[in-house]
């Protein structure tokens, strides 16, 4: 009888479960694998509500905006209109045409400047605002990672404490 007491205590006793522990050597805890699916969705839900988070914009900013988003399709649309135009006004088109030809080469150069500064322009504030918006999305996730993590003292990291004494 003791030693089926003794055995039990020893696979079973002092709150841990042996046969447990060594099954999870080879299959993992379903249990704590759903735990941990479930936080690395929420995180994942949480960088993405940060990342496509817009701020508000006053009236002005959201005009500006709309006058800034014109240009493309007006280049666009015109092009497909010269065509429609040399269709069914052929006249109209070659006078057209006859115009362009007398511009001189000059102003064709200061239009080509324009027109290349005004997307480089576009394109580089576009830029500079995307890595704005996913270096704030990083931060809030950091954040929000921080504040679900649990607090690790610094006598347990000696390396984190003569850091943080050093650094302030």
């Amino acid at each position: 009888m003791g030693v089926i007491t003794g055995l039990m205590t020893l696979l079973f006793g002092d709150g841990r479960n042996v046969v447990a522990e060594t099954a999870e050597v080879f299959r993992e805890n379903t249990e704590k694998g759903a735990v941990r699916a479930a936080e690395a969705r929420a995180e994942s839900l949480a960088q993405f509500a940060a990342e496509f988070a817009h701020p508000r914009r006053g009236l002005f900013d959201r005009l500006i905006d709309g006058l800034n988003r014109l240009p493309r399709p007006m280049l666009a649309l015109g092009t497909i209109w010269l065509f429609v135009t040399a269709m069914t006004a052929p006249e109209a088109f070659v006078a057209g045409m006859q115009g362009l030809a007398l511009v001189p080469d000059p102003l064709w150069w200061l239009m080509g400047a324009i027109v290349s500064f005004y997307f480089g322009a576009r394109h580089q504030a576009k830029g500079q605002e995307f890595q704005r918006s996913v270096t704030q999305s990083l931060i809030l996730a950091q954040n929000a990672q921080a504040a679900t993590a649990p607090e690790q003292p610094a006598a347990d990291n000696p390396a984190l404490a003569d850091w943080r004494a050093q650094h302030g």
